[in-house]
């Protein structure tokens, strides 16, 4: 029977790191021989600035996936003084299995002993997640006034699949929604590619709180949102009625990475096009937005190809095989292409530049309370 390793109870952030290594060499199912490269994206990490400001940003990773999902993004933000970490969500990392037994609970204490930690280092603190990873440091954020301001990639404040409430129930009966001995990988080395029920349940919590939350009350410090228009996971459209209602810091930012309709379009809005025929990209994925073009993984010439894109046997097995591919988000198709999900983002030094106008600002009203 899979065990469901829980985050161990640091008394320092680099001794939370070292028992969350122990728990990975122990029980992480490897995918290659390279454990090392595994280890950096599934273990949390610290990135130190050259020259500190004070300040420190804790990252919150998504359903499935793994600490390694900023690990284009940490060095950006430690460039410009933070004290940056990343911390591993309980049943992730070692094998998808592991997430059968996993409560909400379990991630949001989590981020609140991280967050208390990165206090004893850093003179403010701000937060950073990538979709259910948004949806937790939202919700910690609403309720902690000293949380500075927040970065939301691909935030999942409501999903797309219109049944999502049936999934805490379809759970009980029904662990896994493809089933983890079938044909297809069950994980990379870098994420899982499959995740029980119970995950999608737990996350569809994460959701249903940060809507009530923001039902109620607004946002008000600074936060920068970055949403593909085309995301196959998240209900974009509600994310962008949401951030012009109920995020007003005039210092906030949303990145939408489409096309829009003037009346769609907001005044604190950037909108670019996430169409590059010439790079073969015909739409942005859920994904895309954290990762730089030079990642040696998910980049331009990356070693990590998500073959797995929601096309029929044929498509996938030419992608396997080397064909020249086109790149969107999943279950994107288009007569005579074969796609590959969309793993970097063309915009990605620009939308740096963004991330650190937001964060500046931020330091800015905090300077004034």
């Amino acid at each position: 029977m899979p065990v469901s390793p829980v985050s161990p109870a640091p008394e320092n952030f680099a001794d939370y790191r070292q028992k969350t290594l122990l728990l990975l060499e122990r029980n992480r199912r490897f995918q290659s021989a390279d454990h090392a490269l595994e280890l950096a994206w599934n273990a949390p990490r610290e990135w130190q600035p050259e020259h500190p400001n004070g300040k420190g940003i804790l990252l919150v990773h998504g359903l499935g996936d793994s600490p390694g999902s900023f690990i284009d993004i940490a060095p950006q933000l430690a460039g410009q003084g933070y004290r940056v970490r990343t911390l591993l969500l309980p049943g992730h990392g070692t094998q998808p299995a592991d997430m059968l037994g996993v409560d909400v609970t379990d991630w949001q204490h989590t981020v609140a002993r991280q967050v208390a930690l990165l206090r004893q280092d850093a003179d403010e603190v701000y937060l950073g997640g990538f979709s259910t990873g948004a949806n937790l440091v939202l919700e910690y954020a609403m309720d902690d006034p000293a949380i500075a301001g927040l970065l939301l990639f691909s935030p999942a404040f409501k999903a797309r699949l219109p049944f999502d409430w049936l999934l805490p129930w379809l759970s009980k009966v029904k662990p896994w929604l493809r089933q983890p001995d079938g044909p297809a990988p069950q994980q990379t080395a870098l994420r899982y590619q499959n995740v029980p029920t119970n995950g999608f349940a737990q996350f569809y919590f994460t959701s249903t709180v940060v809507r009530s939350r923001l039902a109620m009350q607004t946002y008000d410090r600074p936060v920068l949102i970055v949403s593909a228009a085309h995301d196959s996971v998240v209900d974009v459209g509600f994310v962008r009625e949401t951030f012009s209602q109920r995020f007003p810091n005039p210092a906030s930012r949303m990145i939408w990475y489409g096309d829009l309709v003037p009346g769609q379009r907001h005044p604190r809005m950037l909108v670019r096009s996430d169409r590059f025929p010439a790079e073969h990209i015909s739409q942005f994925s859920h994904m895309s937005v954290l990762f730089s073009p030079d990642n040696p993984q998910y980049g331009r010439q990356g070693k990590q190809p998500m073959c797995s894109n929601g096309q029929n046997a044929e498509g996938y097995r030419q992608c396997l095989a080397g064909a020249t591919v086109w790149y969107s988000d999943w279950g994107y198709r288009e007569a005579g292409k074969v796609h590959a999900r969309l793993t970097y983002n063309p915009y990605f030094e620009w939308q740096a530049q963004v991330m650190a106008q937001v964060l500046e600002a931020a330091q800015s009203q905090e300077n004034t309370h």
